[in-house]
């Protein structure tokens, strides 16, 4: 509330937030704009993924596609709520645990590519970087990782 008192008194104009919560000096974007942004990265993000399919049968080229598109799909939202607020919301106590095993997989991943060139870790690697994935995403959503974890448990006698 202090901060629209001080926008509509034209008070302290230069440190004020736009709808997304960043400082105007810090990202000279508009709000459509970083739709525009957001939308362009994450289109970018699923054409790399969905080119990764057809290169299937090369698991080298589809762990490069296929991990540089799911580092713009989930990167795209920085456009939206901020760089800061993305690693903030990334380094949240509820989804660290996520995040890290997350990033560990994509450079576990990009090592088996690219320095170690073998087609089964690559596999396997990547394997391991569609369930983190799946597992950070859950995060976002209330109870869900509770939910998949109640589900294991009963359809396979163990817990996530």
């Amino acid at each position: 509330m202090w901060k629209l008192s001080e926008s509509i008194l034209g008070d302290n104009e230069e440190q004020q937030d736009n709808l997304f919560g960043e400082q105007e000096g810090l990202c000279s974007l508009s709000p459509l704009q970083r739709v525009y942004g957001f939308a362009a990265c994450l289109l970018a993000g699923l054409v790399c993924m969905f080119l990764s399919l057809i290169v299937f049968v090369k698991p080298i080229k589809f762990a490069l596609l296929f991990t540089f598109g799911n580092m713009l799909a989930i990167g795209s939202t920085a456009f939206l709520i901020g760089p800061v607020q993305q690693i903030s919301m990334m380094m949240d106590p509820v989804r660290v645990y996520a995040t890290a095993v997350y990033v560990g997989c994509v450079v576990l991943a990009l090592i088996c590519a690219l320095m170690i060139h073998s087609k089964i870790l690559t596999l396997l690697a990547i394997i391991c970087e569609i369930c983190a994935l799946i597992w950070y995403s859950l995060s976002y959503i209330p109870f869900a990782r509770r939910m998949v974890s109640n589900v294991t448990i009963r359809l396979f006698d163990t817990e996530i």
